[in-house]
């Protein structure tokens, strides 16, 4: 399910819900075990280092990952904020991640690309909070408005309590062509809720050809913002990749044999090789 712009009139209803009084069940999952290799010149220029670009140092002394941490305190308070990270980037990661419970800090011995990660993921989530509405942010995204924003997956919050069963996924209509982007194309809106559509279809970095004709069809940029019950979402990963959750939920139980497991499992994208099926 795709959303464009809340059903709202008033950004106040919805923004003074403060973390305190968010649903118990609300947990934020930040995606941050991206190697970003694309911009590892930039980051090399700025930092001596070539790190992710979600460490990096840019907004004012704030890192990406920095900012993601604190905007998501709108959606739950920081007890119930969880990180995934690489084990190769604790180094520069720990100081960043301070201001979380150590026990939030989901470490996973390397990048398999979005797919593993968010499963591995909502495993070790679910076996603490089985009933979760989860929010997944991207930790290298830069939001200009955080207002909106919020007011955005606040609204994917309160749909997905209403449909437990649907994916909330947030697109943004493109004001350019971008072949390094994923994009959604949209369907008819879902009854009820009129800035709320069913999504037709997914690509990942299309051409400059196919991502015209995705625009021209009302196709929007595919965030990775999401929201949705853990148990939703874990049965569709298990529904079209049993066996890495079979791997991957026996390191609940197993954790030290979880180089193993990511030796063999293949690396897969969230986006491309599941949603889009």
């Amino acid at each position: 399910m795709l959303l464009r712009t809340p059903e709202v009139n008033a950004i106040d209803d919805y923004l003074s819900l403060s973390a305190v009084d968010a649903p118990a069940n609300r947990i934020a999952l930040i995606l941050a075990g991206g190697d970003g290799l694309r911009l590892q010149e930039l980051t090399r220029e700025i930092t001596g280092a070539p790190i992710p670009k979600q460490y990096c140092r840019l907004l004012h002394g704030a890192s990406l990952l920095e900012a993601t941490i604190l905007r998501t305190h709108f959606f739950a308070p920081r007890e119930r904020i969880a990180v995934i990270v690489n084990r190769n980037h604790i180094e520069i990661a720990a100081d960043q991640l301070r201001s979380l419970p150590e026990s939030n800090i989901i470490v996973q011995p390397c990048n398999r690309d979005t797919g593993p990660g968010l499963a591995f993921a909502l495993l070790h989530l679910h076996k603490v909070h089985p009933d979760a509405i989860v929010g997944v942010f991207p930790s290298d995204h830069y939001v200009d408005n955080d207002r909106e924003f919020i007011l955005h997956v606040l609204y994917a919050a309160s749909l997905v309590s209403r449909f437990p069963d649907k994916i909330a996924i947030l697109g943004i209509a493109p004001d350019r062509l971008e072949t390094e982007y994923g994009y959604i194309v949209p369907e008819n809106p879902l009854p009820g809720w009129k800035r709320a559509y069913r999504v037709r279809a997914f690509a990942e970095k299309p051409t400059v050809t196919a991502a015209a004709d995705i625009v021209a069809r009302g196709g929007l940029w595919n965030t990775f913002v999401m929201v949705f019950k853990i148990a939703s979402m874990l049965q569709l990963l298990c529904d079209h990749f049993p066996d890495d959750l079979y791997m991957l939920s026996a390191l609940r139980e197993a954790p030290e044999k979880a180089n193993d497991v990511y030796r063999v499992i293949d690396a897969w994208n969230c986006s491309k090789h599941l949603l889009a099926r």
